[in-house]
């Protein structure tokens, strides 16, 4: 049995996460306390042997920060022992504060944490400090300050829909540095350095997506160079990683804008590890 634990700040996207995972035919329950959750997992794995009842193979719960406390000892223990039951895989969800500020008045929801005592960014604040033990054992990170709903959908669904066997799977992220680092990265490569098309009027409104970008850093010499060096780095590292028992790599390529040098080595990277045993993901962030 596989059991995602999806959890993340108010805001950031936990319920289109698990709406994702429903229409992948997860069994999907919202909110669970913590407390609850042995007890789901004993459920679930007596189901699967009742013939009778339906197949749960794969679940999904979103944990809510109310259900934790400052005391991290007693769910870092519970998720250990349920290891040893079921294949647990934590999702963790994230925006920037101004991004969530902005959502939450949009909505003109009330954030589950905030009241007399918090303002909401109290509350963002303190939220994130009882679900950091989540956020940094968590397998996969993602920063949906600029994603879309169906960017984050597309992502959450292409991680789930993974086939048993494949193994870790790569993200390959574009990024532009004047809009800020990607949190969720393992790696970031700065390939600024590089020619930058930019300043090539033809090319100014192009992308690294398009023939004549690719063709112009591919007539570089120090392209290729960083191009290579990069590869041969991720291919001596990259089964260590999966060893450690990681399913999730996001290699982070940024440039000032995220528009030409990061995409084009992104698709240059992508094509090449394709062919190799881990599943390759692409994602450009600023041309969202």
């Amino acid at each position: 049995m596989e059991l995602f634990i999806i959890s993340g700040t108010s805001g950031a996207g936990k319920s289109i996460a698990l709406h994702a995972l429903e229409d992948l035919n997860f069994y999907c329950i919202d909110n669970l306390p913590v407390a609850l959750l042995t007890a789901f997992v004993d459920e679930i794995i007596s189901a699967n042997r009742d013939e009778s009842t339906p197949n749960y193979k794969r679940a999904a719960v979103g944990i809510d920060a109310r259900n934790l406390n400052e005391d991290f000892t007693p769910y870092n223990a519970l998720i250990e022992e349920l290891n040893e039951k079921v294949n647990i895989r934590t999702i963790f969800i994230d925006a920037n504060d101004e991004i969530l500020i902005k959502r939450f008045s949009e909505t003109r929801r009330r954030h589950p944490l905030a009241g007399d005592n918090l303002s909401l960014d109290e509350a963002i604040s303190h939220e994130r400090l009882l679900l950091s033990p989540i956020a940094s054992s968590a397998d996969l990170k993602l920063d949906s300050t600029r994603t879309n709903v169906h960017e984050l959908r597309d992502i959450i669904q292409k991680d789930a829909g993974r086939e048993s066997g494949v193994g870790m799977s790569i993200l390959f992220q574009s990024f532009g540095f004047k809009h800020g680092l990607p949190i969720e990265a393992d790696f970031v490569f700065d390939v600024r350095c590089m020619p930058n098309p930019h300043w090539e009027p033809r090319l100014r409104a192009m992308t690294g997506q398009d023939k004549d970008v690719q063709h112009f850093l591919e007539n570089h010499f120090e392209v290729n160079r960083m191009f290579g060096d990069i590869t041969k780095f991720l291919e001596s590292w990259l089964d260590s990683f999966k060893e450690n028992k990681r399913s999730y790599l996001t290699v982070a390529i940024g440039c000032t804008g995220g528009q030409h040098r990061s995409v084009y080595f992104v698709e240059r990277l992508a094509e090449y590890f394709s062919d190799s045993k881990y599943a390759t993901l692409v994602r450009h962030r600023e041309l969202t």
